[in-house]
């Protein structure tokens, strides 16, 4: 009996560092997927332009969308915001998801990083359920594999999009799509529940973990 406790004892306390490695890996994907879309590919100076322009960035390491007649695509995506100074904020979490009906067969599997410009931008996609595109306030831009040359059509946007994809999909649309804050990945990775809010403006969480992230992001985002 006294075995099956401490046995039960154990269990229930991996359960956070389990979780926290599950977050951990994800913030570690979101600086390698930083680093690759700031460093590949035409227009990777245009792309870090924008993102020393930005408020703040969600970066969604992987977006898989498969489809054959029913499709949809989802993912995990991490906010990070920047303040007057310069310095990046440790991650806030969030879920990816949306559904399509229509007449389409492939698989996609695509990075993404939105660079939110505004701050009307930030405070809309804070909300705990962000519908992309339902909001006509908003102003989105899209951009595909290459951003080159598409500095006109962003000029003005309150989030600017880019995407690496690989599949049979031609590029991959945000319109639609649905971000809702994680408080409880929030909760694993920080210790306790904080707001999106508490995470990215008032900077009020910290995980080491993080610091790689936030040194990708100084290192092709200075304001400078």
């Amino acid at each position: 009996m006294f075995r099956a406790m401490i046995l039960a004892v154990a269990l229930l306390a991996s359960l956070p560092a389990a979780a926290q490695q599950e977050q951990q890996a994800l913030v570690d994907r979101a600086t390698l997927a930083v680093q690759e879309l700031m460093t590949t590919g035409d227009g990777v100076q245009d792309a870090q332009a924008y993102l020393r322009r930005a408020r703040a960035v969600m970066v969604c390491p992987r977006v898989f969308r498969a489809g054959f007649i029913l499709g949809g695509e989802g993912g995990s995506c991490l906010l990070v915001g920047r303040d007057g100074a310069g310095s990046w904020s440790s991650p806030a979490f969030y879920t990816l998801g949306s559904g399509s009906f229509g007449l389409q067969i492939g698989i996609q599997d695509a990075m993404v990083m939105m660079m939110i410009m505004t701050d009307r931008g930030l405070q809309a996609v804070m909300d705990s359920q962000f519908k992309v595109g339902a909001d006509a306030a908003l102003s989105l831009a899209t951009i595909g594999g290459s951003v080159q040359g598409a500095t006109t059509a962003a000029a003005g946007a309150d989030i600017i999009a880019i995407a690496r994809a690989r599949g049979l999909f031609a590029g991959i649309s945000l319109q639609g799509s649905i971000l809702s804050y994680e408080p409880r990945s929030a909760q694993a990775y920080y210790g306790r529940e904080y707001s999106a809010r508490q995470v990215v403006v008032a900077m009020e969480a910290h995980n080491p973990g993080s610091d790689p992230l936030r040194a990708m992001l100084l290192r092709f985002g200075s304001a400078n």
